[in-house]
């Protein structure tokens, strides 16, 4: 048997998930231990059929369990002028929700 995968859209992201996988999503403000409903899912792969949608399959959604909120890699922005001693260096980090894939179920 073949595992079954879905891509999903989050945050205006597209992610390819599966069954037990864990990923960082764009901040949902879920507590830590709740489950959430992604339910714009863009394709499904179950045993070789593919359904597409248009633009959301209908009927689809992918459970989620939060795990908890995660920070991402420092993002360095450095700005200058060159010749006029104009120099401005700060540094960003992006707030993610880490979720792990329960169930995927289809139509």
């Amino acid at each position: 048997m073949r595992a079954i995968y879905a891509i999903v859209e989050s945050g205006g992201k597209q992610y390819r998930v599966t069954e037990g996988q864990t990923l960082d999503l764009e901040l949902l403000h879920a507590p830590e231990g709740e489950t959430v409903e992604l339910d714009k899912v863009l394709l499904l792969e179950q045993d070789g059929a593919v359904a597409l949608g248009k633009p959301y399959v209908a009927g689809a959604r992918v459970l989620a369990e939060v795990v908890g909120e995660v920070k991402g890699d420092k993002l360095i922005v450095f700005k200058y002028k060159p010749k006029v001693r104009y120099r401005r260096k700060t540094g960003h980090r992006q707030h993610y929700t880490r979720v792990q894939v329960k169930t995927i179920q289809s139509p």
